[in-house]
């Protein structure tokens, strides 16, 4: 991918408790809807997730989680939203939801290189 790239990028966050509203990052995904780029990174630290809730089932959230990376490489076997285009499946997976996996609020900027821009993101934001 050469030049200048758009692209839209979210954080990644696991809420064990969703009523106590405390979270850890645990991902981070960007789009360049135009480029036809959508990749998520995730790493759930087990650790930090485990001080905040002991008794979190880290099976289920480590299967969620991957979730986002079967949907940014789309067409999941006829998966309604495996199939839509890249902007729709940004869409879907950064949408305000009250769940143990949510996102923060997308965010834009430009770049050269969108492989790079998503591990610099991740060392940032997550590591």
């Amino acid at each position: 991918m050469q030049g200048q790239h758009f692209y839209e990028y979210a954080i990644i966050r696991v809420v064990p408790r969703v009523e106590r509203e405390e979270f850890i990052n645990a991902g981070v995904i960007i789009c360049d809807w135009k480029g036809g780029f959508l990749k998520a990174k995730i790493n759930l630290p087990t650790e930090k997730l485990l001080c905040l809730d002991p008794e979190a089932d880290l099976e289920i959230i480590q299967s969620n989680l991957m979730s986002f990376e079967k949907i940014c490489e789309g067409n999941q076997k006829g998966s309604p939203i495996g199939d839509m285009d890249l902007a729709s499946r940004f869409r879907w997976l950064t949408a305000v939801r009250s769940s143990v996996i949510q996102t923060s609020r997308p965010h834009n900027g430009f770049s050269n290189d969108l492989n790079q821009t998503l591990e610099k993101l991740f060392e940032e934001q997550v590591k």
